[in-house]
């Protein structure tokens, strides 16, 4: 191996060290983000006050809001929350009260009130969150 082989070979490997980790981190969700949406204790829950105008959707059936990639919606049966990126191709999924489900507007699939998959060409279910209401404040357990 020559001089230089070596020489390349050290900063190709070097150059690699430091793009490839922040390229990896910067696919991931942000550990260390506010998680309280509008108050809590901003660990392991995400607070929804459904007298703030942001979430104000949220007083009727059939209204939903996304926040902090979470899409909430009240339905018929109750409060529901679900991951809100597509597991097909990272888009942000809705809610259909007429249909009771998630689409995705991207790729046409569905998930059902539960995350699962009911319309591909998604594989995997989004996942669900424990919703608890206590007067005006909506609970989410991450």
């Amino acid at each position: 191996m020559t001089r230089r082989d070596l020489i390349q070979k050290v900063l190709i490997g070097g150059t690699t060290l430091l793009v490839i980790p922040s390229v990896l981190n910067s696919c991931t969700k942000d550990g260390n983000a506010d998680n309280n949406g509008g108050g809590g204790d901003g660990g392991n829950s995400l607070t929804l006050d459904l007298t703030n105008p942001t979430y104000a959707a949220l007083n009727s059936v059939g209204g939903s809001v996304v926040a902090q990639n979470i899409i909430v919606a009240n339905t018929s049966a109750g409060y529901i929350a679900l991951d809100s990126i597509c597991t097909h191709q990272g888009c942000t999924i809705s809610y259909s009260s007429t249909s009771n489900n998630f689409p995705c507007p991207c790729h046409g699939s569905v998930y059902s009130v539960t995350g699962s998959v009911v319309n591909g060409p998604a594989t995997v279910a989004l996942k669900s969150y424990q919703v608890s209401k206590s007067g005006n404040i909506l609970t989410i357990a991450l």
